[in-house]
């Protein structure tokens, strides 16, 4: 006869969107001071929120701790409603309006500049201005990015279909350079192999810490009322089927917490969104930054995007 496992020794399974270099410390902590098992799936945000749709009910996830807004909403409807006391913990922008999902740390979209090639009081006040001949082989992008993918996303709700189409032909007649990731757009951007880079700010904090300040990048916060300057969120949601919901309901109150949050601010150089911890001083405060106005949990149209940027040629 098999003993049937009492809940609270069942480890807590998360699908993770978020790097393991960037969130596997903080994990470690969690399992250190709430004595809770933790075992973590990771790949791309996209990735695993199509794995959770394909999975459906029968996934062993308890958590989909995801990049950004749009790969959580893209499955909001496999995740339960969140205590108020929870979603509380964030400003009203950064969470979903029907409480399946919580913001945990902010990320604005910023362009990442050549120091020596580039004046900032040159650049364009909107992306719009990135399509000019002028910036012809001088741009960068992951293209795969799901931060991308969001902002695009944010363009298409605001700007309609086709004038997001335009601006993308715009930018792909500028012939941009492709890469993998956010981390060598901003490497690139640093060593004057492009000018340019469309990125989260995040990423050249990272490397100014690690080759100080003489790094050749630094960001750019666009001006104009438009996707340029959304500011979106990581989070995280709870699966309806997860059985373990007490120890993913601890998970998401330990993000959020004062040592969470402070992670986020020193540790990955993002936007705390608990009051309770400060944001790094070398980032330019929220308050100061001229944020699109948006309603992210819209930003749930992931396939439409991805099928738009393949016609354009951005995507294979």
């Amino acid at each position: 006869m098999v003993t049937a496992v009492p809940e609270e020794t069942k480890p807590l399974v998360i699908y993770s969107g978020r790097g393991e270099s960037l969130v596997q410390p903080l994990i470690d902590q969690f399992q250190a001071v709430s004595g809770i098992e933790v075992q973590v799936n990771y790949g791309k945000t996209t990735a695993m929120a199509a794995t959770l749709l394909e999975e459906g009910s029968k996934t062993p996830a308890d958590v989909f701790f995801a990049q950004d807004p749009g790969g959580l909403g893209s499955v909001d409807s496999m995740l339960s409603t969140l205590s108020s006391d929870l979603v509380a913990m964030v400003p009203d922008w950064a969470s979903d309006p029907e409480g399946k999902w919580v913001g945990t740390s902010g990320r604005a979209r910023v362009v990442v500049y050549n120091t020596e090639a580039v004046d900032p009081a040159d650049l364009p006040t909107s992306l719009e201005g990135f399509t000019d001949p002028k910036w012809k082989g001088k741009i960068g992008f992951p293209p795969t990015n799901s931060s991308f993918h969001a902002m695009v996303t944010g363009m298409r709700l605001e700007w309609g279909e086709e004038k997001t189409k335009t601006w993308l032909e715009g930018i792909m007649a500028n012939e941009p350079k492709f890469y993998a990731k956010n981390t060598p757009t901003v490497e690139a951007a640093g060593k004057g192999e492009i000018e340019v880079g469309f990125v989260n700010h995040y990423y050249l904090h990272r490397f100014i810490a690690e080759n100080g300040e003489s790094f050749g990048a630094r960001n750019y916060h666009t001006t104009a009322d438009d996707p340029g300057s959304i500011v979106l969120v990581a989070g995280a949601g709870i699966l309806e089927q997860s059985d373990n919901k007490d120890a993913a309901n601890e998970f998401l109150k330990f993000l959020l917490s004062p040592v969470g949050q402070q992670f986020f601010a020193s540790q990955t150089y993002e936007y705390p969104l608990n009051d309770g911890a400060k944001a790094n001083r070398l980032l330019t405060p929220l308050a100061d930054i001229k944020k699109f106005d948006i309603d992210i949990a819209e930003l749930k149209d992931i396939e439409g995007t991805v099928a738009l940027l393949t016609e354009v040629g951005a995507l294979q």
